[in-house]
């Protein structure tokens, strides 16, 4: 399994009480969520134990990304709030905790996932007021809301990420126009009207390193 999470001594601490337990085997520990995609392509882990706000790439968009290669994720996190536990699983994560919780929990959510099931922490359930059932309700909710594509979330992305239409056409070898309309679709499909709401939903949703607003 895969540990990944920007906080040395949290993602050093976690290797250490996994790899203590039996049948845990860790094969790689990242700071950020694209260096997690780059090893599960590589390594293909079968578990990843997930923060949500890191640099660069955030733990939800990883998240998406690794549910495509087979990388059942355990999201671990400080954050507690509604759009965080949502949005991960929306993204694909199959359990969600946070980091006070006891080892014995997170070693248990990790087996859960291993066998095909879904886990959300006691601490989140009682403090959101909310079940796996009902959030299979949020999140389908969320689903008929909007859906954006790939190309949306990486422009999305390297929007709050501060890039020019410019650098952004140049990155992703497309036209200044074909950028600015997938702004637009973006903006249109989340009913936002600048790029400063652009940038606070991109943090939000784990897309950037910049502190929350």
């Amino acid at each position: 399994m895969m540990v990944a999470d920007d906080h040395q001594i949290v993602r050093k601490g976690l290797v250490m009480l996994l790899e203590a337990e039996k049948n845990i085997d860790i094969v790689a520990e990242v700071s950020d969520g694209r260096a997690a995609v780059d090893i599960a392509e590589e390594l293909r882990p079968h578990v990843a134990v997930m923060d949500i706000v890191m640099p660069g790439m955030g733990g939800i968009e990883a998240t998406r990304r690794l549910r495509k290669l087979g990388v059942a994720v355990v999201a671990l996190s400080m954050h507690s709030d509604r759009h965080f536990v949502v949005e991960m699983f929306r993204a694909g994560a199959r359990a969600f905790l946070l980091k006070d919780c006891a080892t014995d929990e997170l070693v248990g959510a990790i087996r859960a996932v291993v066998e095909g099931e879904a886990y959300l922490g006691p601490s989140i359930e009682r403090g959101l007021g909310m079940d796996l059932s009902s959030l299979d309700y949020l999140i389908a909710e969320e689903d008929q809301r909007m859906e954006l594509t790939p190309r949306e979330w990486e422009i999305l992305q390297l929007v709050a990420e501060g890039r020019s239409t410019r650098e952004i056409a140049s990155s992703l070898n497309l036209s200044a126009k074909t950028v600015e309309n997938h702004r637009q679709s973006v903006m249109n499909k989340l009913d936002l009207h600048n790029v400063a709401d652009l940038t606070k939903y991109a943090i939000r949703c784990g897309l950037t390193d910049t502190e929350l607003l």
